[in-house]
């Protein structure tokens, strides 16, 4: 099993599995090898070092003191993941309406069903019609390769 870093023409970094090398080059002709943030099929393979197992190098003490890390410093990679673990969250935590979102937000804004997580999909205007309405709603804007199971 062969684990590479790639990086997609947006700079989003993330890693692929392959068989081989072969199966990598293969997979990238036939672009399916997609970034997972955006979508992208424009995928470069990154040089890598060999992965090293440090456990317990690193002081608890040092640990600790990235817990208070303002957002905007954090490295890219770091950022993805945290955007990732947030998208999972929603994703777990909410029913998927489809289309019917803005009609479904309206029903338990006015009490008409039980409160609870909605995610799906609607036009800019049935947007700025809900929040003219008082109903909050947020655009998170998901490539195609998240609206299936996450790995």
């Amino acid at each position: 099993m062969k684990v590479l870093d790639l990086q997609c023409a947006h700079g989003h970094g993330f890693e692929g599995w392959f068989s081989s090398e072969d199966d990598f080059q293969d997979q990238l002709a036939r672009q399916l090898v997609a970034c997972p943030m955006c979508g992208d099929t424009a995928v470069a393979k990154l040089p890598s070092a060999p992965r090293l197992n440090l456990s317990g190098a690193i002081p608890a003490s040092a640990e600790s003191q990235g817990a208070g890390t303002p957002v905007a410093a954090l490295p890219p990679a770091a950022l993805q993941a945290a955007w990732m673990h947030m998208v999972r969250r929603v994703m777990a935590q909410t029913e998927d309406v489809g289309e019917r979102f803005a009609e479904e937000a309206r029903r338990i804004h006015y009490g008409e069903t039980p409160e609870r997580g909605i995610r799906g999909q609607a036009t800019r205007e049935q947007t700025e019609e809900l929040m003219d309405e008082g109903i909050a709603v947020m655009a998170l804007p998901l490539p195609d390769s998240l609206k299936n199971t996450l790995q």
